[in-house]
């Protein structure tokens, strides 16, 4: 088959044939039409993160497919399923956090002492063909094709998880931070869920755009979020924590703030000025939260509620694709079809 290798840290990713994987007990092969680029595949490939520790590597976890094969004990899915992939696809079962009994989520995979991680310790998405855990798989609603699904196996996830973690009640106003791969979905899922939304973005040439995805409202930062009445709750789906730090003064009191994305860079601080604590506000860590938020993120997409924007590129262009994405200039995930 082929696949998108990267032959070492910052090394470019090229297309290379290598061997197409077999199906184990309990795994589906899945034939990959899509799959997106998570920033965090980027920085996987350059080794901010780990770089995978298998070979060759070859990462990616926003695979869309149908399954075409099946591995030794597998019954929940059959041949011909579409399904999209995740990044967690297993626990050990042993370690003392998976004697929890928790639901498999992105806190299992950080968290257990074994997990299986696509891209990361075992082959990744971006490829003509992968196997993956039956039981990590989602089966996608129909008539939703391959390359909208892509972005929402991991971006659209996170973001929804993130709201679904806040809680927000009916009469409470939902703040995104940063509008681009999570947060030009979270304005979407926000809206499509009644509440008044607020984008908050330093870019001015995303301001229109926001409106058009469902803001009522778009301001620059945290001053003028508190000056436009603040936000319940506010969502951080950009990867700079020191605009988090700096939105938290449009925190209303009570209200929570979401980090779903990693700075790799910076610090989340409160101003030990900040009354925080009488103000009784909360900041709650999400990821993917358990497969059925990204079942319900997903049927949002399918039902059309909810539009992912993107840029489809074929395998061939996969280079131009990361380093389009890396310098921000996708809008707003970048799909590679395989």
């Amino acid at each position: 088959m082929k696949a998108a290798v990267i032959a070492a840290p910052k090394a470019p990713w090229e297309i290379r044939e290598v061997p197409t994987p077999e199906p184990g007990p309990g795994e589906v092969l899945v034939r990959v039409r899509a799959c997106g680029i998570c920033h965090n595949d980027i920085w996987t490939a350059q080794g901010v993160f780990p770089f995978p520790s298998f070979s060759p590597a070859v990462t990616g976890h926003e695979a869309a497919g149908e399954i075409v094969g099946l591995g030794p004990g597998v019954t929940s899915r059959r041949l011909g399923d579409r399904v999209g992939t995740t990044w967690v696809q297993e626990t050990c079962g042993r370690c003392a956090y998976c004697r929890r009994n928790l639901p498999l989520t992105g806190q299992s995979g950080m968290n257990c002492a074994a997990s299986v991680m696509t891209g990361l310790n075992t082959q990744g998405g971006h490829a003509e063909y992968l196997c993956v855990k039956a039981a990590s798989t989602v089966l996608l609603p129909e008539g939703l094709d391959y390359t909208t699904a892509a972005p929402v196996l991991c971006a659209g996830y996170t973001s929804w998880s993130a709201l679904r973690a806040a809680q927000p009640q009916p009469h409470e106003r939902v703040a995104v931070l940063g509008i681009g791969g999570l947060g030009h979905m979270a304005v979407q899922f926000s809206r499509a869920c009644g509440f008044d939304t607020v984008a908050v973005t330093s870019s001015p040439d995303k301001h229109d755009l926001a409106v058009q995805l469902g803001a009522g409202t778009v301001v620059a930062d945290g001053t003028e979020l508190r000056k436009a009445g603040g936000a319940d709750v506010i969502l951080v789906t950009g990867i700079s924590y020191r605009s988090a730090t700096d939105a938290l003064q449009g925190l209303r009191p009570g209200g929570r703030i979401v980090l779903a994305t990693i700075d790799p860079s910076n610090s989340f601080t409160i101003d030990p000025a900040t009354p925080f604590w009488s103000l009784r506000q909360q900041v709650i860590g999400a990821t993917h939260n358990g497969l059925r938020y990204l079942t319900e993120a997903l049927d949002l997409v399918g039902s059309g509620s909810v539009t992912p924007v993107y840029e489809v590129f074929p395998k061939e262009e996969v280079s131009e694709a990361v380093a389009r994405a890396e310098a921000g200039k996708v809008r707003f995930r970048a799909v590679v079809t395989y």
